[in-house]
């Protein structure tokens, strides 16, 4: 693991280490480069099991 982690550029589209773009235009940490190479399919995911989990607190289940 690089020493703080590696990154995913959201400007630049490209995995970075910590020593790289601000804060605001990045992902991460994560543990590895290659975490960091999937970052946007990992936010994908998250991004679709909270709304799983908002759609079914509205809905009581």
């Amino acid at each position: 693991m690089a020493r703080d982690g590696w990154y995913f550029c959201l400007k630049h589209q490209q995995v970075e280490p910590a020593a790289g773009c601000r804060a605001a235009d990045r992902l991460g940490p994560y543990a590895d480069r290659a975490a960091a190479e999937h970052a946007l399919e990992l936010a994908q995911e998250r991004t679709e099991a909270a709304d799983e989990a908002d759609r079914r607190w509205s809905e009581g289940d």
